[in-house]
């Protein structure tokens, strides 16, 4: 799992040398502490690397962007979500699995609460930010649609099941992990993701997923009436196959 750990850690009787933190962090490090100082919109890219001590390569390496950094390990999470995914057992129930991928996205923020906190503050003070921010949602959104039109394409409405419960656990997932940020990270934000994630789960969970390879065409469905006699009910089966 990823950590969103932007500062340094020290240990104790370490020398300078080894709590030097990777660049990957000295570099969010450096940016978070003049966006506090100077604002988003003040610090450019060459301040953070001056600050941070290394050169402008050494940032786009890491980070496309300044809003890169801001969002840092959301890259990391997101392969996790995909590999995770991508484990699923054929017998899960789809609507849990993608319930469970959600959660590791609370990991990352909850892996550094004061991180995620001042994160938070600053995403709302900038429209660039929120924008960037949204378009990281809608990946995490595309990755849980994906994997559930691979479960549910067997079914008529399969691609709209799986847009509309992706959104879904989106959404309750995200409605949990703001009220939890705006609490300044002293909730429980376990409690809260999976409060919201069984309300998602409870609507849409239970989905009877087709045996992979099978169309709607494969099934054929014969209905009868109490005490019908059984080679009634094989004549009628009989029947149905017969007009394929």
């Amino acid at each position: 799992m990823s950590t969103s750990s932007a500062a340094p850690r020290r240990g104790d009787g370490t020398d300078a040398a080894e709590v030097r933190p990777p660049m990957r962090e000295a570099l969010v490090a450096a940016a978070f502490r003049l966006f506090l100082e100077r604002g988003y919109e003040q610090t450019t890219v060459d301040d953070i690397v001056a600050l941070a001590g290394v050169g402008r390569r050494s940032f786009f390496r890491y980070f496309p962007s300044k809003e890169g950094v801001v969002f840092p390990d959301h890259e990391r999470c997101l392969a996790d979500m995909q590999a995770f995914l991508a484990r699923s057992p054929e017998d899960a129930d789809p609507v849990r699995r993608v319930c469970d991928a959600a959660r590791l996205v609370l990991g990352m923020y909850a892996e550094n609460p004061a991180f995620s906190v001042q994160r938070y503050r600053l995403t709302k003070k900038v429209p660039g930010l929120r924008a960037y921010e949204l378009s990281v949602v809608w990946r995490y959104e595309r990755a849980l649609a994906e994997y559930l039109r691979g479960r549910l394409g067997g079914r008529p409405d399969g691609s709209l099941r799986a847009d509309v419960i992706a959104a879904a656990v989106v959404a309750a997932h995200n409605n949990a992990l703001r009220s939890w940020l705006r609490s300044d990270g002293r909730d429980d934000a376990g409690a809260a993701v999976d409060h919201a994630l069984a309300y998602a789960q409870s609507a849409f969970g239970g989905v009877p997923v087709p045996p992979r390879g099978t169309s709607p065409e494969d099934v054929v469905v014969v209905a009868a009436r109490r005490g019908t006699p059984l080679w009634q009910v094989l004549r009628e089966i009989e029947t149905a196959f017969a007009h394929d």
